[in-house]
This record gives C-alpha cells, structure tokens and sequence, in this order.
C-alpha cells in the first residue's frame, strides 16, 4: 500500500507541479496583461508578480521531496483565493470557469495528505 501511495503521490505532483508551473509562467510571459486583469480585479499591481512568482515555485517545490508539502500548503492557500476571486470578481462565478481552481485545490489537499510523516498516517 506504501508503494502504491507512493506511486500516486508522484503522479499527482508532476501533473500539478506542471499546471501551475505552466500558470506561473504564462502569467509571467504575459505579465502586462496579467497586471492588468489583477488591476481590474482591484488588486495592486505587484499582487500578479507576487501570484505569478508563487505558482512556478510552488510548482518547483512540488517536485522536491523536502519541500512538497510546504509547496502545497502554500498552492492550496492561492487556489482558496482563486476560488473566492472567481466567485465574487470574475463574471459567470465559480462554476463552470473556477472549476479548474477547485480541481486543482481538491488535487493539492490529496497531495497535501498522502505526503504527511508516516507517523502522522498510523
């Protein structure tokens, strides 16, 4: 059972660690555009550097061992705001163009709880 939690765990940390990678990255390849649409959305504009900068090292530190589950915590408190943004700033609401938020947040906890301390899960 060990290995198989193992097995998954990973598989869920590389497919995450890309997606927010991949988001991070975009933001920041599009970073006028990104501050912008935060600027519209009331926030400053160092708030979509700050966002965009979390998600690629957030998504780096899901790869590595000694850094995962804080990589999580830290993801899963971006995708709280991203779901809470798409509910009360983001015209059509939460479902169906937040449902990306909510897969990902669901995915982090997973991740989150399959990489708690052994002693932690007895």
């Amino acid at each position: 059972m060990s290995s198989t939690r193992n097995i998954i765990a990973w598989i869920l940390q590389i497919l995450l660690a890309v997606a927010f990678i991949a988001s991070g990255g975009n933001k920041l390849l599009h970073l006028a555009d990104t501050v912008k649409g935060f600027g519209g959305m009331g926030f400053p504009s160092w708030f979509a550097y700050f966002i965009a900068a979390a998600e690629v090292l957030g998504g780096i530190g899901l790869l590595v061992p000694r850094f995962t589950r804080p990589a999580a915590l830290g993801l899963l408190l971006i995708m709280i705001g991203a779901a809470y943004v798409h509910t009360t700033k983001i015209p059509g609401g939460l479902l169906p163009n937040g449902l990306p938020a909510l897969v990902l947040l669901v995915l982090l906890i997973v991740v989150y709880l399959l990489r708690r301390p052994a002693a932690a899960r007895a």
